[in-house]
């Protein structure tokens, strides 16, 4: 089913790729962060310097990079917890300000990371998927992941703040895609049939879209 998808420092960095065109403002995500709150700004100074390397890095390097940033600062809870409500799509600074998340969270902010970084966007899907709890066999339930396919015939990656590293899907038999998007389209299941504009059908990968967008991450 997988393959069936058709400061001082950081401040040298960023004057070091001023020379190239970058898919991100570091100026409107350093000023976002500081309205966010404190750990929002701690955070991304952390991660400026990080999507400044990784952006001049082979796709793959990217991908693990980004995975380990989200998945080791970004405790996973519940929106219930995290946001008092029953489903709440965060923004990547809002993730990294309250420190956790929930998996919609995570794919979300690898993706918009990773669109930084100059990926383009066609090469990601975030994906919902049937998660079955302990392998093949267990309970299923609903799951996000962040899936990279370096062409469109190819056998996606996987990035899952479940499991720490990045893993072709043909080895991740516990993933049931049930359909895709970005923020170029949505997708059934993972393949190439349209399921129409994601903006208008997705309202909270609309709203999530603006934010990111706010905070300078397209």
């Amino acid at each position: 089913m997988w393959r069936r998808i058709a400061g001082a420092v950081l401040g040298c960095a960023l004057l070091a790729a001023a020379s190239r065109p970058l898919a991100w403002d570091a100026e409107r995500m350093s000023q976002a962060a500081q309205r966010i709150g404190p750990r929002a700004a701690q955070s991304v100074r952390l991660l400026q310097p990080l999507i400044v390397t990784v952006a001049d890095q082979d796709d793959e390097s990217r991908l693990v990079a980004v995975n380990q940033f989200f998945n080791r600062r970004v405790l996973f809870r519940d929106d219930a917890e995290v946001w008092g409500e029953h489903d709440h799509w965060a923004s990547p600074l809002e993730t990294l300000d309250k420190g956790a998340g929930d998996c919609e969270d995570y794919a979300i902010a690898k993706y918009f990371t990773l669109v930084a970084t100059g990926m383009p966007a066609a090469k990601l899907r975030l994906v919902y998927v049937r998660a079955q709890i302990g392998g093949p066999g267990g309970p299923a339930q609903a799951h996000m992941v962040l899936a990279y396919y370096g062409s469109p015939a190819a056998e996606p990656l996987i990035l899952d703040n479940l499991i720490g590293d990045v893993r072709p899907a043909s080895r991740r038999p516990d993933l049931t895609p049930v359909f895709s998007f970005n923020t170029d389209g949505l997708w059934q299941g993972m393949g190439a049939t349209a399921a129409g504009d994601p903006a208008a059908r997705l309202s909270r990968w609309r709203d999530v879209v603006a934010k990111a967008r706010a905070e300078g991450f397209l």
